[in-house]
Order: structure tokens, then sequence, then C-alpha cells
């Protein structure tokens, strides 16, 4: 066991409309970790959620800039700590496993702590978002590596490192994607650990639409892959512009062999215009890829500027009296 007395630890926790659920969030988290700070960031609530969430105890913060990913990164920079436990304020999360989640990342020197859902609920987690969750987290995998099982999960921990490195672009759910590549992109100590996923209470509604966030979530993923590697990103496109020129020109040729005479002259001519382009775009490609390297370096620098927490205490072992 690890003595986690020694560590700052916040739970940071992005609430709209959550007036039924927060005050169970606040206190099964002071239960399991008490000496943890609670933060709950209130995005515009209509309801009740911040009332509810300051009598049970938590430091409240209003963040007017609407969208889960706005909220991260309000919470990011306003909250000073060792370890950041971020779980989403519809109470689905199991809050005693924060501890041995806390305990992982200090004691190993991790940035980031994934906890990938487990149920046995059919209406915890719908089979729509079940499947979206695996295509996406797939996508992911294909494109960055393969490290997570499950990217959209809202219960992370995160180190100081991670979070004072972190710079958000994005506004909504998306934001999951964002911080899932931001440690692949960095090559961070990551790790996932399995945390059973509940029903949301009664009273308590979704602010996920399945669709709509799914294909953002899938812009961000096309959007990021654009960014962080540019030339693979780039070479796609330089090879389908060159197939389709090859395709076209391949009849000319063999007319041009036969007769020496090139009777569609609009169709040379976009033979040569797709294959000027995809060159266009391969040259992009390598002079981004020189650029996105030296980004990444400034990123990584940013990342090492920051102070490693101190690795929790391990407890002292208890004797047994003498008989």
């Amino acid at each position: 066991m690890t003595d986690l007395s020694h560590a700052r630890i916040a739970v940071l926790v992005p609430c709209y409309n959550e007036a039924t659920t927060i005050a169970a969030i606040v206190r099964d988290f002071r239960a399991v970790l008490p000496a943890a700070r609670i933060h709950v960031f209130d995005n515009n609530s209509t309801d009740d959620t911040a009332r509810v969430a300051r009598a049970a105890g938590a430091t409240v913060h209003h963040v007017p800039a609407q969208g889960k990913g706005s909220v991260v990164r309000r919470m990011f920079a306003d909250v000073e700590a060792d370890a950041y436990v971020m779980v989403d304020g519809d109470d689905t999360y199991d809050a005693s496993a924060a501890p041995r989640m806390v305990e992982k990342l200090l004691a190993e020197g991790i940035d980031m702590l994934v906890g990938s859902r487990v149920t046995q609920e059919e209406a915890a987690y719908r089979f729509g978002h079940r499947f979206g969750n695996r295509l996406l987290t797939g996508c992911v995998s294909a494109l960055f590596g393969r490290t997570f099982s499950d990217i959209l999960s809202g219960y992370r921990v995160f180190s100081r490192r991670y979070v004072k490195s972190f710079a958000a672009h994005s506004t909504g759910f998306e934001i999951e994607t964002e911080l899932t590549v931001h440690a692949l992109g960095l090559r961070m100590p990551v790790a996932e650990v399995q945390t059973e996923y509940k029903s949301r209470p009664e009273g308590s509604f979704s602010k996920l639409s399945t669709y709509r966030d799914g294909a953002r979530i899938l812009l961000t993923i096309l959007r990021l892959f654009k960014s962080e590697r540019p030339l693979a990103f780039y070479s796609l496109g330089f090879l389908v512009c060159a197939l389709a020129s090859f395709g076209l020109a391949v009849p000319l040729v063999m007319t041009w062999l036969a007769t020496g005479l090139v009777p569609r002259l609009p169709t040379a001519v976009l033979c040569t215009a797709l294959m000027l382009f995809g060159m266009i775009l391969l040259a992009c490609g390598i002079i981004l890829d020189a650029v996105t390297k030296s980004r990444i370096e400034q990123k990584r620098f940013a990342y090492l500027s920051v102070p490693m927490a101190a690795t929790a205490v391990p407890a002292a072992p208890r004797h047994s009296a003498a008989a």
C-alpha cells in the first residue's frame, strides 16, 4: 500500500444540470479520498447543481463558455495539485476505484490513467454508445497507436506534468479524444484499469448526442491526424491523386503507342493536373512534418519544465504486538 496523505489530490467534476447526482459524487469521493479537494465546475447549469455541490462541501467554479472541452481547459488552468482525478458528474463511475488509480499513477510515474468502463447493465452502456466507442477507439489506435480500449471514458487520473502541458482546443465531448492523442503524441507513460460503470440514477439524463457528438469526435480524430501526422495524411492524398492519374493515363498511353495520337486531350490535361496536385500535397506533407516535429519538441519541453510530483511514500508496515 502507498500513503497518499503526502500528495496534493484534486477531484475535478465537470457539470451541466447534474443537481440529482452531484451530492452523491462529492460524498463518495470525499469518503475514499478524504485529503483531496473536490472542485465542481458548473457549466451554465439551469438547475441547482451549484447550490447542491456547495452544500455538499465542494469548491464550485463557474465556467461561462459552454461545452465539456471548455470546462476541461478551465479546470486544468485553475487547479494546482500533484494528481488530478477527473470524473463526469453523472454518478456512473465507481468512486472506490479512485485511491488505487491515484496510487498507481504516483507510484509508477504515470501521466494519464484511464478508467475503462466495465458493466453488466445494458441500460448503463447502450449498444449504440458501445459500438461507437469501439469504432472511434479503433480509429485512434490505427492512426496513433494501440494503447487504450476506451478512449471516451470520462474517468481519468492525470499527473501535474500532463495537465500543465495540455493545450485544449476542443470545446465539446471530443475533448476525451484530444486528451488521449496528446499523451500518445508525446509518448507519455500511460495506463488503463478497468472500473465499474453503472446506470444513471432516475431523473438524470445524458447530455451526449450519439450521432451529432459521434460525428464531431470522428472529425476531431481526422483533424488531429492531419495536425499530428501531416506526412501520413498528405501522403494519402498524394497516393489517391497518383492512382487516379495513372488510371486515366493508361488508355491514353495505349492509344498513343498504337496510333501515335492523343485523341482525348482534356483527359491528358486532367492526368497531368492530378499528378501535379498530388505532388503539391506530398510537398506540403514533408514541410508540415518538419514543422510538427518542431512543435512536438516545444510541447515536450513544456512537459519537462513542470517538476515531477513527489512519489507517494509507502505506508509503514504494521507490526503485531508481542504476545
